[in-house]
């Protein structure tokens, strides 16, 4: 039977950075490599909160990637 080992995680933050000419929200991201697999989501979440308190843009979403090695 085929298991999938996780690889790495990635956070990446998205921020509002305002609306552009033609009305559409203008979104930056900021993304966070070798994030320790073991964080759990209130942890990042803290994080998170933590970087956005020192950027000029609001903070709009947080997300996690998983990446899996599956091996048979």
């Amino acid at each position: 039977m085929a298991q999938a080992l996780l690889a790495g995680t990635k956070l990446r933050l998205l921020f509002d950075a305002g609306i552009d000419n033609e009305g559409n929200p203008i979104l930056k991201s900021r993304s966070f490599n070798n994030i320790k697999k073991e964080a759990t989501v209130d942890q990042l979440f803290q994080a998170a909160q933590a970087i956005s308190a020192l950027c000029n843009d609001s903070l709009s979403r947080v997300e996690r990637t998983d990446n899996s090695e599956i091996i048979g």
